[in-house]
């Protein structure tokens, strides 16, 4: 990192009061530029600008005016906003032809911090707009995590955790740009390494409403291995059991129960009357006659 770089943010912090809002001296000259020669901030953290609240700055830009100057900077044609973009918007929606405008010059370094801390003292970003431009302050000014805290006023511990919001799989980190999902109940998937978990966890958060403590037992629980059973002896037992019961009755037509005990056990054959009875007795002692009529009588020899 350049010291240039690296002396751009001290600069800055002049340029913003404790408020957050960017800073237009009384003195500085105000210009009234046509809106159509004005271009969006090219280094503009903010992906979303939410419609409705445009709709209402329009509003109270038709009934007031513009009460402050936006900030711009020359380009070879027209201008580029430096800050301001929420109101050259509502202006165009407005339908205002021109816009109060400070003119001033500033390199693309000083361009991207001005926009990225503007927008992060007004916190006019959702949390995964918030992260990307934390770590854009950290990779293009050389910024430490203490760095950002200290300039934006936030703890270390939110910047880390912010930042870390960006190692969630897209379709999650989608979620969570659109509302869908909080911060909270999305920071325990990033104990998940696979990002298919990641989104499989995140559709249930959503479909069963699941609070962050809910989805940590969730993530919890997807983390465990899976527990692999053993046969215990009853259990081999059991499906014996079964299987002789299915024998018997294909065999004897009839529903039969095989209770086993610890000592001794039982054989259960139901029978429906007397005929029933009979056709279990000729099948049950079918094979001793068998034995009985193959049976070969031994003659004694003197």
């Amino acid at each position: 990192m350049s010291k240039r770089g690296r002396g751009l943010g001290q600069g800055l912090d002049a340029l913003f009061s404790q408020s957050g809002s960017f800073q237009v001296s009384d003195s500085e000259p105000v210009t009234e530029i046509p809106i159509d020669d004005i271009v969006p901030n090219q280094f503009q953290p903010r992906r979303e600008f939410a419609e409705e609240a445009l709709a209402e700055l329009a509003d109270s830009i038709r009934q007031y005016g513009i009460l402050q100057p936006v900030v711009v900077r020359r380009k070879l044609t027209g201008f580029e906003l430096v800050a301001g973009e929420r109101r050259w918007r509502a202006a165009r929606l407005a339908g205002l032809n021109t816009i109060p405008a400070v003119v001033r010059d500033y390199s693309d370094g000083e361009m991207t911090e001005i926009a990225l801390v503007e927008n992060l003292q007004r916190q006019d970003l959702n949390v995964l707009e918030e992260a990307l431009a934390y770590r854009r302050l950290m990779e293009e000014f050389g910024l430490t995590q203490d760095e950002v805290a200290r300039k934006l006023g936030r703890s270390r511990s939110h910047i880390a955790n912010t930042i870390r919001l960006l190692n969630l799989a897209p379709a999650v980190q989608e979620y969570v740009s659109r509302g869908t999902l909080t911060m909270g109940q999305v920071r325990p998937l990033l104990a998940l390494v696979d990002e298919e978990q990641q989104v499989k966890a995140a559709d249930i958060i959503i479909e069963q409403q699941l609070t962050a403590r809910e989805a940590e037992a969730l993530v919890k629980k997807i983390k465990q291995p899976p527990k692999i059973k053993q046969s215990s002896p009853s259990a081999t037992t059991h499906l014996f059991v079964r299987e002789a019961e299915d024998q018997l009755k294909l065999a004897l037509g009839t529903r039969v129960r095989i209770k086993p005990g610890k000592q001794k056990s039982k054989i259960e054959i139901e029978f429906y009357s007397q005929e029933d009875l009979e056709r279990l007795l000729e099948i049950l002692t079918q094979s001793q006659r068998q034995v009985a009529a193959t049976a070969v009588p031994q003659k004694l020899t003197v």
